[in-house]
């Protein structure tokens, strides 16, 4: 597929790149310092541009190398910051509309809408209630603009987030009042089933939740 991902210098970007790369995808990543981009190959793409910048994102999905996307990924990351993740989508999912790109794939966090009670003491009211408690309040932000963009998305709301390789062994789907999980997944995990959902329609306008 034609892929167009934004926050491709991320940590689960920069995880989308190797693995959609190798299925045989044609990506485009879209940055604001291509040169974090360590990767060369031949179905890879960059453009240059910040995603709060609405006439840059447009740009990318609408000048004469888009060739016409069969989806967008989005994995914005702003650290504990906000603002970067609801108002970038927006303008990614404008730019979606204007160019009639109908999949939207975009991660968000395990906690956010419905599946805060999956969370426990620690991650409910120390991490998003206070210590991130801005990065929280913009992923619930997000995901109601992605809710309400008449798209074909998929919201994939994943556990904390760690280095360890990838496994192919987690558990996804699960109901949102679930206390069993860990509440942690690999990177390179994430990455993977982000890229089955632009083959799997099992997930469409859901919000699977993502954790071993």
């Amino acid at each position: 597929m034609n892929i167009l991902v934004f926050g491709s210098t991320g940590s689960v970007g920069t995880q989308l790149l190797h693995q959609g790369l190798s299925n045989g995808h044609h990506i485009t990543a879209f940055a604001r310092d291509v040169t974090k981009i360590s990767i060369t190959h031949e179905n890879l793409k960059t453009f240059k541009g910040d995603v709060l910048d609405a006439a840059s994102v447009t740009a990318a999905m609408s000048g004469h190398d888009a060739a016409g996307y069969d989806a967008v990924i989005i994995v914005l990351g702003a650290g504990m910051k906000g603002g970067v993740r609801a108002k970038g989508t927006l303008n990614i999912i404008q730019a979606m509309q204007q160019q009639q790109i109908k999949r939207l794939i975009c991660q968000s966090t395990l906690g956010a809408g419905d599946s805060r009670e999956n969370l426990n003491f620690f991650w409910k009211y120390i991490m998003f209630g206070g210590l991130l408690k801005q990065a929280y309040a913009d992923h619930q932000q997000q995901e109601q603009i992605v809710r309400a963009s008449g798209l074909d998305w998929t919201i994939v709301r994943p556990g904390a987030f760690t280095d360890g390789n990838y496994t192919g062994q987690y558990r996804h789907g699960f109901a949102t009042d679930d206390k069993t999980t860990q509440l942690k997944i690999s990177r390179a995990d994430v990455a993977e089933f982000l890229l089955r959902q632009l083959s799997d329609s099992h997930y469409l306008y859901q919000s699977p939740g993502l954790s071993y």
